[in-house]
C-alpha cells in the first residue's frame, strides 16, 4: 500500500502587535454630584409628601407625588451608569 502524503503545516505566526492608541478619558467630575443631587431631591420630595400629609410639595398630583420622586431616584440611577 503506498504511503499518504505527510501535509506539513505552516509554522505559526503571530499577528503583527497592534500600536497602542492613547485611550481620552471625558471629564466625568459631574457625575457624582448630579447623581447624588438627584438621589436627596427624590428623597426630599417623598418625605416632604409624607411629612405634610399630602398637601406638599405638590397637592394637584396626590400620590403621584411618590412617582415623581422615585422618578428622581430612578434619575439618579441612570446618571451612575455614567460614573467611571
Amino acid at each position: 500500500m503506498p504511503k499518504s502524503r505527510i501535509r506539513k503545516k505552516a509554522d505559526f505566526t503571530p499577528p503583527p502587535a497592534k500600536q497602542s492608541t492613547n485611550i481620552k478619558l471625558t471629564n466625568r467630575s459631574w457625575v457624582a454630584p448630579v447623581m447624588l443631587a438627584l438621589f436627596l431631591i427624590g428623597l426630599a420630595w417623598i418625605v416632604l409628601f409624607y411629612v405634610t400629609e399630602g398637601d406638599m410639595p405638590l397637592s394637584a398630583l396626590g400620590n403621584w407625588n411618590i412617582v415623581v420622586g422615585f422618578g428622581f431616584i430612578a434619575g439618579g440611577f441612570g446618571v451612575s451608569t455614567q460614573w467611571k
